[in-house]
C-alpha cells in the first residue's frame, strides 16, 4: 500500500495523515518525520497558526483546508505535530521548534579591548587634569588601526577616546603658550 490514509493508523498515533477525512486514499504531502516529544505552548500554536494564516491568504491551502489545520493546532500536545502541520508551507518549519543551538551560532563581534581604554583615558582627562591625554590618543589611533583590520567593534569608542584626549593635549598645549608668553612678557 503505497499512500496509508487516516484508517491506516491509530486515532493516537503520532505519525501524520492525510488531511482530507474522507475514505479516498490520498498521499501524504510529507514522509512521516520523527515526533519531537516537546510539549507545545500556547505561543508555538499560535506561530503555527500565524503559518497556516499566511499561507491560507497567500492561496495555498483551500479554506476547508485551512479550517482543519488550525484546528489540529489548537489541538497539538507537542512541537512536532505543529512542525508537520506547516512543514508543507514557505517558513513552516523555522517558526517551530528550538531554532539553532548557541554552540552553532557564529560568536558576536568582540570590542575591542584598546578603544575601551581610548575612551577611558580620555573621560579619565578631566578628572587627571588631562594627564591621560597622551594614552587617549595612542590607544584610540591604535584601536581604530586594529578595528579595521579584524572588523571588532569599538570604533565609536575609539574617536571618543581620540576626541576627549586631543582636547586634553590641546588644553595642555594652550596652557604651556600661556605660560611661555607670561614669562617672556613678565621679563621683557
Amino acid at each position: 500500500m503505497p499512500f496509508p490514509d487516516r484508517r491506516d493508523h491509530a486515532p493516537h498515533s503520532p505519525y501524520p495523515h492525510a488531511w482530507h477525512e474522507s475514505g479516498v486514499r490520498t498521499p501524504q504531502p510529507w514522509p512521516p518525520p520523527a515526533v519531537t516529544p516537546m510539549l507545545a505552548s500556547h505561543a508555538d500554536r499560535e506561530r503555527a497558526v500565524d503559518v497556516l494564516r499566511a499561507g491560507y491568504g497567500e492561496g495555498r491551502l483551500a479554506k476547508e483546508e485551512f479550517d482543519q489545520r488550525v484546528a489540529r493546532a489548537y489541538a497539538a500536545r507537542t512541537v512536532g505535530e505543529l512542525a508537520v502541520l506547516v512543514a508543507d508551507l514557505p517558513q513552516g518549519p523555522a517558526g517551530i521548534g528550538q531554532g539553532v543551538p548557541a554552540a552553532f551560532l557564529p560568536p558576536p563581534p568582540v570590542t575591542n579591548g584598546k578603544a575601551v581604554g581610548a575612551v577611558v583615558c580620555g573621560a579619565l582627562t578631566v578628572v587627571t587634569g588631562g594627564i591621560t591625554g597622551i594614552p587617549a590618543v595612542v590607544l584610540g589611533h591604535s584601536a581604530r588601526a586594529e578595528i579595521r583590520r579584524s572588523g571588532e567593534r569599538g570604533d565609536g569608542l575609539a574617536l571618543t577616546g581620540l576626541v576627549l584626549g586631543w582636547l586634553s593635549v590641546a588644553g595642555w598645549a594652550l596652557f604651556v603658550v600661556l605660560l611661555v608668553v607670561a614669562g617672556l612678557a613678565a621679563s621683557g
